[in-house]
């Protein structure tokens, strides 16, 4: 990396304690979800949000999108939602030029840099497809012509735990698109007295923006030059493959795991990896990064048998149990 590149991306990577900053005047707590969705967005890939309801989650994703002047859209997911009312429809139209009607595509919510695909549990199958060709392609087909997707692209979708009736759980296909499964909780004690203060008045906190569009994809470049060592990456490839009962030494993994997560895991851990040494300013990659990347990244790519279920062994228990097995020499 020359020192004018450098030079410039410290400049960047500056201001993203200053971005945290400005979503904390608005989300109070949360701060490890905030961190996870910014390491989506810097690592180039999407997120799941769980939590119950009133936890902030739209909010939390719209005024990042404010600090950042990046284009949001919401996209309330329902029973009867069809995949033309998220990635568009043709209309036809009058051609001023020739006087003929013509078809013209227009485009739908699925168009922004940012778009919140709120309940995505709550449509069909049909519907959740049509999301994923714009997760994984960062494009558009529509009548056999491709439209690309602006950038940087964040699909940021959320689903409540708790209410199962009337639901479509996702296809694990679809889960593995989604680079992070955050999962939010409670606020504290003293953070939910603080929301009960900040909220209920008449003041409302003015956002700066911090960041925008140009400077993302240059942080998202700069992710991807972050040094990881050799012997980090060997860790990460013995970690995901350690989930896999077929191939792990754990009992713990045979005992309860029906199958594990494949390589894109390991991709994911390295990527998002890299991405938390930026948002914490580091070009390296430390221990710390991985191990607390394992549990977002790889809670949805495994798969628990029926007995584990039943006794209520969850895949955070198994990742913990494999990171106090799969120790760093």
């Amino acid at each position: 990396m020359e020192s004018t590149d450098l030079t410039h991306y410290k400049a960047l990577v500056a201001k993203l304690p200053q971005l945290r900053k400005e979503i904390g005047k608005v989300i109070v707590g949360q701060q490890d979800a905030i961190s996870e969705v910014l390491i989506s967005l810097l690592a180039g890939g999407h997120c799941l949000l769980e939590g119950v309801p009133g936890l902030a989650k739209t909010l939390m994703v719209k005024t990042m999108s404010d600090a950042l002047a990046m284009r949001f859209k919401r996209i309330q997911f329902t029973p009867d939602l069809m995949p033309g009312d998220i990635v568009g429809t043709e209309i036809l139209e009058d051609d001023l030029e020739s006087g003929r009607k013509v078809f013209v595509f227009n485009r739908g919510p699925i168009f922004a840099n940012v778009v919140l695909a709120d309940e995505i549990n709550r449509t069909p199958p049909k519907t959740q497809a049509a999301m994923l060709e714009a997760m994984q392609e960062y494009k558009v087909t529509y009548g056999g012509t491709d439209y690309p997707l602006p950038k940087p692209f964040l699909i940021i979708a959320t689903q409540n735990p708790i209410e199962q009736a009337g639901t479509y759980p996702l296809p694990e296909a679809q889960l593995d698109r989604f680079l992070l499964y955050i999962k939010l909780s409670y606020p504290s004690e003293q953070e939910e007295l603080n929301v009960l203060k900040s909220t209920t008045g008449t003041s409302r906190p003015e956002l700066k923006t911090v960041l925008s569009d140009e400077d993302i994809i240059q942080l998202q470049k700069l992710t991807r030059e972050v040094h990881i060592s050799e012997e980090l990456i060997s860790y990460i490839n013995k970690l995901v493959r350690a989930t896999r009962p077929d191939s792990t030494p754990s009992s713990f993994v045979k005992q309860w795991s029906e199958w594990g997560a494949g390589p894109r895991a390991g991709q994911a851990l390295v990527l998002c990896s890299k991405a938390r040494a930026v948002l914490n300013e580091r070009f390296s990659v430390i221990p710390e990064d991985i191990q607390s990347l394992a549990y977002p990244i790889l809670r949805h790519r495994i798969a628990l048998n029926f007995r584990a279920e039943a006794e209520g062994i969850t895949t955070d228990m198994v990742i913990k149990q494999l990171l106090t097995e799969l120790r760093l020499a």
